[in-house]
């Protein structure tokens, strides 16, 4: 998608888009991003340069020639680096009023859950072989839109403490959410969480206090309907993380999509010169969740068919890296890496503004908003059955992977 059209010629079209109230003016000096006026006179020049060198895949010399031709500013590379360098915080400020534009006026309902997914993904330098940022994203099911943004170094974990969670909140995660001190922030804050569990990242006990073996319970597991077990986390007392009653849900894959993972599995582990864990193969064949949620407000099937709509914060990830390259990053500088990226993910919110009508849909197809109690999948579909799920997603769980 080439943004430089956009950003030329329907660049008011585009401002319109910005967050209301935001004075670009007043923050720019606050922020002290913009000091010196030689070359860039105003702040809505300043972000439609950081904007064209974020999205449109131009050098600092291409962008400032850009710059030139369209009267936007009269100013080199150099000089452009370093006001891009000192833009951070500014595009930091001007991407979280974005999102407040957004979560404005949305509270939980009565009697029901506000639906909120969260999830991670990465970003590299060039020439780097790992992480070296993470983006953490939040989306909110009711209205289809990510509202809450945070970008760390490769040390910043997925956590559900990072999110503001409030009672009412109902909060999806993959595996990586699943640990301890997560989930008792979000019961801290009266929220209720569902997240899927790998067999052994989360130690739970029984209702005697016993320390649950997890393997040994999935080998009674029988037959393809959802079955769940009132359990308990294991307290932690030097971390100060209690027990937390919860349950888990355990439904047997269907065999074709067990046989792919123990696949995946074994490739992974002969790519590191390891060999499978036997337990990570077992548990290749069952889909567990855990939840803090009590049966009489939502079955085990139910439990199911909401987790299915984590492919809706896949699928926005996706769509960010495939458009707008968010996991490519061409700089290495610290302080311009982080302005890169705040550019793209508000380049990112404003095209789910023109796109939002157009996902608003369940992945069974039915339109409409999503709300706890409410069918979200096809009732006709078994809850081990095939679902529909992000691209390169063969089963109900998404890419997660497994420890070996």
């Amino acid at each position: 998608m080439s943004f430089l059209p956009i950003l030329g010629d329907q660049w008011k079209s585009l401002r319109a888009m910005l967050p209301r109230g935001f004075d670009l003016e007043k923050t720019v000096r606050e922020s002290k991003a913009l000091v010196r006026r030689r070359g860039i006179a105003s702040a809505e020049a300043l972000l439609r340069l950081i904007l064209v060198y974020s999205l449109c895949g131009l050098s600092l010399r291409a962008t400032a020639a850009w710059a030139q031709a369209q009267g936007v500013a009269d100013v080199s590379d150099v000089a452009l680096l370093k006001r891009l360098r000192k833009a951070g915080s500014w595009m930091g400020q001007l991407l979280a009023a974005k999102l407040a534009d957004r979560v404005e006026g949305l509270q939980p309902q009565p009697l029901s859950y506000r639906l909120r997914i969260v999830d991670a993904t990465t970003a590299s330098i060039p020439g780097s072989r790992g992480t070296d940022y993470r983006v953490h994203l939040g989306f909110d099911l009711g209205s289809f839109q990510v509202d809450r943004i945070e970008v760390t170094g490769a040390q910043g974990g997925e956590s559900y403490s990072r999110l503001e969670s409030q009672a009412g909140d109902l909060i999806l995660g993959d595996r990586g959410y699943c640990h301890r001190r997560g989930l008792a922030a979000v019961r801290q804050a009266g929220a209720d969480f569902l997240v899927r569990i790998n067999w052994q990242n989360l130690p739970l006990e029984d209702a005697q206090h016993q320390r649950l073996d997890l393997i040994e319970l999935l080998e009674s597991v029988k037959g393809s309907e959802a079955v769940e077990y009132d359990l308990a986390t294991v307290a932690d007392p030097s971390q100060a993380l209690p027990s937390l009653p919860v349950r888990l849900i355990v439904v047997r894959k269907p065999a074709e999509a067990a046989e792919a993972e123990r696949r995946r599995i074994l490739r992974e582990a002969s790519r590191k010169g390891r060999t499978a864990n036997p337990k990570t193969l077992k548990a290749a064949a069952f889909f567990l969740v855990l939840t803090s949620v009590p049966p009489s407000v939502l079955s085990a099937e139910k439990v199911l068919e909401l987790y299915r709509l984590r492919w809706q914060i896949e699928m926005a990830f996706k769509r960010m890296k495939g458009l707008l390259h968010l996991g490519e990053l061409p700089v290495k500088d610290p302080q311009l890496a982080h302005g890169y990226l705040c550019a793209k993910l508000l380049a990112a919110l404003m095209l789910e503004d023109l796109t939002k009508d157009f996902l608003a849909f369940s992945p069974s197809g039915s339109a409409g908003p999503v709300q706890a109690g409410v069918s979200v999948a096809n009732p006709a579909d078994p809850p081990g059955g095939s679902v529909l799920c992000a691209a390169g997603e063969s089963e109900l769980c998404g890419p997660d992977s497994q420890g070996l």
